[in-house]
């Protein structure tokens, strides 16, 4: 078994429509699911990503109207890593976010970092790889400028190597010439890397602009078997648990950060089809019985397809 790369990135926001016309209509993602937290049924689930909604691509996020400013601190994602195809997107993502006042540093040659306007970091690196871009469509992104998918995570902790055993071991991970704190993840079809710093002396606060998870890629027949081998050393992984779009499996890791396993499908197209996904409701089947009550209180988001170009 192998895992290929992230899955998706789960994190929070305060103000979903600000949410949605900053990841949809400035960074050029499709929606492609507008649910709830499964956990929480009375607040969204956002899921922006490529076209197709494919894992390895897909940022989404729980709303918690008005939550206060999070940040991070050990055991918690600080940066999201997206990959881009060439040194000339990173200009074209430069002039696009000063002509919007989003402030933005020119890392090197090859890397761009930025904050939504809540105070997540984002980093854009240039990736001449073999794997295959997964892209969106929009109005105002050439499509050769357009962000890839993820090239990893960054994350917090006082002693990475704490969290070696795990990532080697039990999930897979290989290490970075010996270096405890950049591992990589990747199976035949995607990769990407979990990385660890130092972490600052404010510790992390969970709130807008916070990751909540990071998700690795699994294949569907495998699910029952990772669970075994991780509860093997974390007891308290949680069963297999069917998100009805994917089967996950929830654990924090040594050093303390929430890692989901998630499997590659059934996929989005399970309930809606792909020229509607992420333009309406959709609730998996045991929260049907809620849908009167929860237009009702979920917030109102703007329509995410005035700012895509027609799906290609």
């Amino acid at each position: 078994m192998q895992l290929e790369g992230i899955h998706h990135i789960t994190a929070i926001t305060g103000d979903a429509p600000a949410n949605v016309e900053f990841y949809v209509g400035m960074l050029g993602l499709r929606m492609v699911k507008r649910t709830v937290n499964q956990d929480d049924p009375t607040v969204y689930h956002l899921f922006y990503g490529d076209e197709h909604g494919s894992p390895g691509a897909d940022l989404t996020f729980f709303e918690y109207p008005d939550a206060k400013p999070g940040h991070a601190g050990a055991g918690s994602v600080h940066t999201i890593a997206w990959r881009v195809g060439s040194r000339e997107s990173l200009d074209f993502w430069t002039e696009r976010f000063a002509a919007e006042g989003i402030q933005r540093d020119r890392d090197n040659d090859d890397e761009l970092s930025f904050s939504d306007p809540e105070g997540l970091r984002h980093l854009l690196t240039v990736y001449d790889g073999p794997e295959p871009p997964l892209t969106a469509s929009s109005p105002e992104i050439p499509p050769e400028y357009a962000l890839q998918g993820f090239d990893g995570v960054r994350a917090y902790a006082a002693d990475p190597g704490a969290s070696a055993a795990l990532l080697r071991d039990t999930l897979g991970f290989n290490f970075n010439d010996g270096d405890d704190a950049y591992w990589s993840a990747g199976g035949t079809l995607r990769s990407s890397y979990f990385a660890y710093d130092e972490p600052p002396v404010d510790p992390s606060v969970q709130g807008a602009g916070s990751v909540h998870h990071v998700a690795f890629a699994t294949r569907l027949g495998d699910q029952d078997s990772w669970q075994r081998r991780v509860a093997e050393v974390l007891p308290q992984a949680t069963p297999v648990i069917d998100r009805y779009w994917f089967k996950s499996i929830y654990f924090r890791e040594p050093s303390g950060v929430l890692f989901e396993l998630a499997t590659m499908g059934p996929g989005f197209t399970t309930d809606e089809p792909f020229e509607d996904l992420g333009t309406t409701l959709s609730l998996p089947p045991k929260f049907e019985h809620l849908r009167e009550h929860l237009g009702a209180v979920l917030t109102p988001l703007p329509d995410p397809s005035v700012k895509r170009a027609h799906t290609v």
